[in-house]
């Protein structure tokens, strides 16, 4: 009875092993593990980019609140207004302002 006892817990060893192998490998084991925790990882990420973004609008959104002065320089930018002897300058897409374009070279 002992010889059948050994193979039979044996048996259920090498079963429950491979049952073991086959969920941990299989589609809802460790590799769909690693990537939810990846997701997760990257949706905290983005999550904590737009509190930062937040917290950023919120602070601007109380400034403009709290002073007229900064309430005028939005209007004014927004609606392209200026005071008298004022003069704006426009700066061409893709051109940052303080550099110049580069000139081509003379052929001489």
């Amino acid at each position: 009875m002992t010889a059948f006892r050994r193979i039979t817990i044996a048996i259920v060893f090498v079963l429950a092993s491979a049952y073991g192998y086959v969920v941990l490998r299989g589609p809802q084991g460790i590799p769909a593990l690693t990537e939810k925790q990846r997701e997760i990882r990257a949706l905290e990420e983005g999550n904590a980019a737009l509190r930062q973004e937040l917290a950023a609008r919120e602070a601007r959104n109380k400034k403009l609140r709290e002073s007229t002065d900064i309430q005028e320089q939005e209007i004014r930018k927004r609606l392209h207004l200026l005071r008298p002897g004022e003069t704006e300058f426009v700066v061409p897409e893709g051109q940052k302002a303080g550099t110049a374009s580069p000139q081509p070279a003379s052929p001489h």
